[in-house]
């Protein structure tokens, strides 16, 4: 589940993503210009993945954090091992 701070990276990623798809668009389908309209295309669904898949160095406490609790506080395999 994303939350609210990966909802205004992913915000401010498509800020630049937009223009450059909508750039790519004009160059590829109204001014006929493949190779700049294809690469503006790709650039901008780059920006998008990388800024998904990237792990930043202000996201690994968190990284971090996630893998001590799930260490920690591990659920038990099987519910009738509690007995």
């Amino acid at each position: 589940m994303a939350g609210i701070i990966d909802t205004i990276k992913l915000a401010g990623t498509l800020v630049f993503a937009i223009p450059a798809a909508l750039a790519g668009l004009d160059f590829l389908l109204l001014r006929e210009q493949t190779g700049i309209g294809l690469t503006l295309i790709g650039l901008a669904i780059g920006l998008v993945v990388i800024q998904h898949w990237l792990t930043m160095p202000t996201d690994i406490p968190e990284l971090v954090a996630n893998r001590v609790v799930g260490t920690v506080a591990k659920e038990p395999d099987d519910p009738d091992d509690d007995r």
